[in-house]
C-alpha cells in the first residue's frame, strides 16, 4: 500500500469524488492558488496545498476561488446543495466560521428539519484546525466543540492520512451537512493510503492501542500526542487503551463505555477550551452513562483558558503535551 501524506489524502478524496460525481465542486479562498495573478494559476492550492492540482484538472467552474466573503460563498454552497449538487466549501481556517455563522449554525443544519424532511443540504464545510504553525490567535483556534453543539451538523476530525481520505469521501457522499476539520500539524504526517476510493462510517471510534489500566480518548492531532504518552507509560508498566473518536457528532459513547468497563479510568485529551468544551462534554456523558465503572474521576487534558500566543514557546505551551497526558494518567491511577 502506498505511503501518502495527510495533505495528499485530502487531494485524492476531492479528486476521486469530483471525478465520480459532476455535482461535486470546491469553492473557497485560494483553493485555485494564484488565480488572477501572474505566473502559474495553480501556484499553491489553499494555505497548506490541500487542493493542489485540482484547478488544472477541473477548471474554474468546479474549483472556484472565492472572494473574502465567507458568508456569501457558504450561502452559495447551501443553495447549490438544495439543488442537487454536493459542494465542498473551504473556509480556510475554522476561525473564519464566525463571518458565516448565520449560514453555518442557523441555516445549513436546519434545512432538512424546517422543510419537514422534503429538502436536504448535502454539503461539506472544511477548514484548517488548531495551533502549532505560528498562525496567530485569529487563525489557530480549535472550534470543534462549537460545531458539535448544533444538531444537524456532523463533525469530523481525522487523526491520520488513511482516515482522512475515507472520512472525507464519506463526508462528500453523506446527505447531511458535514464539518470536516483538518489539523494543521498533521499535514505532513504519513500513513498507508490505498489509491482506490473507500469510506469510513461516522460515529465509530477506533482502538489505537489496547490496555487494561486506563482509557484515553482523543481525536485529530491529539491522538498523536496521546500515542507518545502511551508509549512512555508502557515503559513504566502502565497499559493504555487509546481510542480515536474520529467524529464528535455523532459521538461513539458506546465504545468509550465498553473500554471503561475494562479499565475503569478515563483521560480525555482535547485541544479545545476547558470551559464548555468537548472534553467536558465527554466527561459529563461518560459519568452519566458509566458511573458504576469508574474507579476515579475522569481527567481532562486541554488547552488553557486563554488566547493563543504567536511566540513559538508560548504557542507550544498552549497545546496539550505528552508529558501533561502522562501526568494525568498517573493521577487517575492514584500515583
Amino acid at each position: 500500500m502506498p505511503i501518502k501524506t495527510f495533505r495528499q489524502a485530502i487531494i485524492e478524496a476531492l479528486d476521486s469524488e469530483m471525478a465520480r460525481d459532476p455535482g461535486v465542486f470546491l469553492i473557497g479562498e485560494d483553493v485555485a492558488g494564484g488565480t488572477g495573478c501572474e505566473g502559474e494559476i495553480d501556484a499553491w492550492g489553499s494555505p497548506f496545498g490541500q487542493s493542489k492540482g485540482l484547478y488544472g484538472k477541473y477548471g474554474p467552474m468546479r474549483v472556484v476561488d472565492a472572494t473574502l466573503t465567507e458568508g456569501a460563498f457558504t450561502a452559495l454552497g447551501l443553495g447549490a446543495a438544495t439543488q442537487g449538487m454536493r459542494p465542498v466549501v473551504d473556509l480556510m481556517f475554522n476561525d473564519f466560521f464566525s463571518t458565516s455563522a448565520d449560514q453555518v449554525v442557523n441555516q445549513i443544519p436546519k434545512q432538512h428539519f424546517l422543510f419537514g424532511g422534503q429538502d436536504k443540504a448535502p454539503m461539506v464545510i472544511k477548514a484548517n484546525h488548531g495551533a502549532g504553525v505560528g498562525a496567530g490567535a485569529q487563525h489557530s483556534q480549535a472550534l470543534h466543540s462549537i460545531f458539535t453543539y448544533f444538531a444537524g451538523l456532523k463533525v469530523v476530525m481525522p487523526s491520520n492520512a488513511y482516515d482522512c481520505k475515507g472520512l472525507l469521501i464519506q463526508a462528500i457522499r453523506d446527505d447531511s451537512p458535514v464539518i470536516f476539520l483538518e489539523p494543521k500539524l498533521l499535514m505532513d504526517s504519513t500513513a498507508d493510503v490505498p489509491d482506490e476510493a473507500y469510506t469510513i462510517p461516522f460515529g465509530e471510534a477506533e482502538y489505537i492501542t489496547e490496555g487494561d489500566d486506563v482509557t484515553i480518548v482523543a481525536l485529530g492531532y491529539m491522538v498523536t500526542i496521546a500515542q507518545k504518552a502511551a508509549a512512555a507509560l508502557a515503559k513504566q508498566g502502565i497499559e493504555v487503551e487509546l481510542l480515536d473518536l474520529r467524529t464528535t457528532s455523532p459521538l461513539d459513547l458506546d465504545t468509550i463505555v465498553e473500554s471503561l468497563e475494562k479499565t475503569g479510568r478515563l483521560v480525555i485529551v482535547d485541544e479545545g477550551s476547558p470551559r464548555c468544551g468537548f472534553a467536558s462534554d465527554v466527561a459529563a456523558h461518560v459519568t452519566a452513562a458509566a458511573f458504576e465503572h469508574l474507579k476515579a474521576a475522569p481527567k481532562m487534558v486541554t488547552a488553557p483558558f486563554t488566547q493563543i500566543g504567536f511566540a513559538p514557546a508560548y504557542e507550544q505551551a498552549y497545546i496539550p503535551s505528552p508529558e501533561r497526558v502522562e501526568a494525568a494518567v498517573k493521577e487517575v491511577m492514584g500515583e
